[in-house]
């Protein structure tokens, strides 16, 4: 019986992700459809959930759903002719996405089932528990992501980095918000510092449990956005020239540990087994603040300067 409930449970998430997901593209209205994206990213963060990858579903819940979401929301904010817009939208464009989507759905799911139906080969997962003793850590995720396949993690750092390059080269910053009612300032002298807690944890932890650099990071710069919506011009980022540093920390401790080992005879981003979950932690911290600031100054549009923004008088006393 509680397989069958199970069962049935799982399909109806599957419909929902479906039917959020269609019904996000779909929309003409763009306010909704950021509203449906985010319910669609915690939906996903959910699914993640039930096929036992605890990572990616906090990973999905912090970036892809309320980081992304945050993003998306600000864009629509600057752009106060959103709704003429969307309805600018002809209808055969928006019949030829959802061919589009369906045939990639095809796609996908041939190239699952082909996947699934060849012979058994070597799994990854087999490889990451025979020698997870030797990464420094316990935790198979952070096992692979710091130190079997540490390159992965190096390049994904660098594609951030060129991201918020990409950002800071529009412009100054977004025009900032105003005061914020009772309620909402209440609830963030509340919710900052708890933020910053779990992200500290999230870090520590992600050696033996589910968590690491990028939740860390994420939960960070989502303390940097409620910030910024409380008003504070920066969002709480420090200064521009230690941003900089920050920014670009993750990367260059990154590669200064490869490079350091490299010149010890180790080899590139190979760890001596005794120092391994140290120097995985150095990495990790490093990786956590270069996130944190990417995607806070993502989500303000670039450097604030005195002067250079204007509050949102409209928008204080009203979230």
């Amino acid at each position: 019986m509680n397989a069958l409930l199970w069962t049935l449970l799982d399909l109806l998430l599957a419909a929902m992700l479906l039917g959020l997901g269609w019904a996000a593209v779909a929309t003409r209205d763009l306010k909704r459809g950021v509203a449906l994206f985010i319910a669609f990213g915690l939906l996903l963060a959910l699914a993640w959930a039930r096929l036992r990858a605890p990572d990616l579903a906090l990973a999905e819940a912090a970036i892809g759903a309320g980081l992304a979401g945050a993003l998306l929301l600000a864009a629509l904010r600057d752009e106060p002719r959103h709704e003429k817009l969307a309805a600018a939208h002809s209808r055969a464009g928006l019949w030829t996405l959802n061919l589009l989507s369906v045939l990639l759905a095809v796609v996908v799911a041939w190239a699952l089932l082909c996947a699934l139906e060849m012979g058994e080969g070597l799994r990854l997962a087999g490889a990451v528990t025979d020698h997870i003793g030797q990464s420094g850590v316990s935790n198979p995720v952070t096992a692979v992501l710091l130190n079997f396949r540490a390159y992965d993690t190096l390049l994904e750092l660098a594609v951030i980095l060129s991201a918020v390059l990409g950002v800071l080269a529009l412009g100054p910053a977004r025009r900032g918000y105003g005061l914020p009612g009772p309620v909402l300032g209440g609830l963030i002298r509340w919710l900052v510092p708890l933020l910053i807690v779990t992200a500290g944890y999230l870090l520590w932890v992600g050696a033996h449990a589910p968590g690491g650099a990028f939740q860390a990071g994420a939960t960070l710069a989502a303390a940097a956005v409620l910030l910024r919506l409380g008003g504070v011009d920066r969002a709480g980022l420090p200064a521009a020239a230690v941003s900089r540093w920050l920014l670009a920390a993750g990367l260059l401790v990154f590669l200064g540990v490869g490079l350091s080992l490299a010149g010890l005879g180790y080899g590139f981003l190979q760890y001596p087994a005794g120092l391994a979950g140290g120097l995985i932690l150095v990495i990790e911290s490093a990786a956590t603040l270069s996130i944190a600031v990417a995607l806070a100054l993502a989500y303000v549009g670039g450097w604030s300067r005195s002067g250079s923004t204007q509050p949102d008088s409209t928008q204080g006393g009203s979230h």
